[in-house]
């Protein structure tokens, strides 16, 4: 089987939105199967916002992406070759496929997916992001019937996701978007109220629609919105720390919460995860969270982009608003 490889690689570090110039898209012809690997066929990129801070040279839970290499980005793809038991031709995986159109790996760190839903619905809802959505709030956040739980970038993948499992667990739900129509989604959604940042003073909004206070903020942006949230929480308040998407394309280090002394005050909490410390636990998000679909419980949506000349200009949308939903690449 004579193959060529379409792949984007890093040629120079980005400063706030990537360019074109920053990346190079090559041509390789794909070289023969050992024993135990598997030829990978690209059908759907995850563009996430982690994305751009690999592209820094920055340490992470992830190392940065370095020069000359390909494009980190999780997705799914179909076997088309195999030498490896545990895979056959035709199966669906997900994994770290990387910009590009094929990969040959040895099978680690690849899942063998049922076709039960669309692809971009498994990318989605079925996906990291949901996943991170389940466990970063019923683990982190612990919510409790009649809470008042704060999203941050609730109109994203996994932000709308957070959204609706608060409401599922009973949860009173004020979600934060920029924009009319990302708004107007999120309250077709359930939420009880929605905050316009890019119409409103959110922070001033909030303070009057929380005015008996904040027990979850679960944070996808980081930046001031923090700082203003930590003024209004409970006691006992959990904030869980998802992502810092206002920061990850900026060049400088933003400015941390002036007011940190109120988690001690409130005898709150404030913390991080990765859902990658879950992967063990990965079956039960998955099963709860497609009982929910089914039920209709959870509503979600994909922006598809297309085509493998696009991958800059897509992962672009996330910072920039124009994506609404889940972030995709069909190749």
């Amino acid at each position: 089987m004579s193959l060529t490889n379409k792949m984007w690689i890093l040629k120079t570090r980005p400063k706030g939105l990537v360019e074109a110039s920053n990346f190079e898209l090559i041509e390789e012809a794909m070289p023969e199967l050992n024993e135990g690997d598997i030829l990978i066929q690209t059908e759907y990129l995850s563009v996430d916002p982690t994305q751009r801070m690999w592209l820094t040279d920055v340490p992470g839970y992830l190392p940065p992406i370095q020069i000359d290499e390909v494009i980190r980005s999780g997705g799914m793809g179909r076997v088309i070759q195999s030498k490896n038991p545990n895979f056959k031709e035709g199966d669906l995986v997900s994994g770290f496929v990387g910009w590009q159109t094929h990969l040959i790996s040895d099978g680690k760190g690849f899942r063998v997916i049922p076709e039960l839903l669309p692809i971009p619905t498994m990318l989605n809802v079925l996906g990291l992001t949901g996943v991170t959505a389940y466990f970063g709030l019923l683990d982190i956040g612990e919510p409790k019937e009649g809470e008042t739980v704060v999203v941050s970038g609730a109109s994203g993948a996994t932000g709308s996701v957070v959204a609706q499992i608060a409401k599922i667990k009973g949860c009173n739900v004020i979600g934060i978007a920029g924009g009319e129509e990302k708004c107007g989604w999120l309250e077709d959604c359930g939420l009880d109220h929605v905050i316009d940042y890019k119409n409103t003073e959110a922070t001033k909004e909030l303070r009057k629609i929380a005015s008996a206070g904040i027990d979850i903020y679960f944070d996808n942006v980081g930046g001031p919105l923090l700082e203003a949230v930590l003024y209004q929480i409970n006691q006992k308040a959990r904030i869980v720390i998802c992502g810092s998407i206002s920061n990850y394309a900026s060049e400088d280090l933003p400015v941390g919460p002036r007011n940190l002394s109120s988690l001690i005050i409130n005898r709150a909490k404030m913390e991080g995860f990765l859902v990658l410390d879950y992967f063990d636990r990965i079956d039960e998000a998955i099963q709860e969270l497609s009982k929910w679909l089914m039920e209709g419980k959870i509503k979600h949506r994909e922006d598809i982009q297309e085509g493998i000349e696009n991958c800059p200009k897509t992962l672009n949308r996330l910072f920039t608003g124009e994506n609404k939903g889940k972030q995709i690449l069909k190749i």
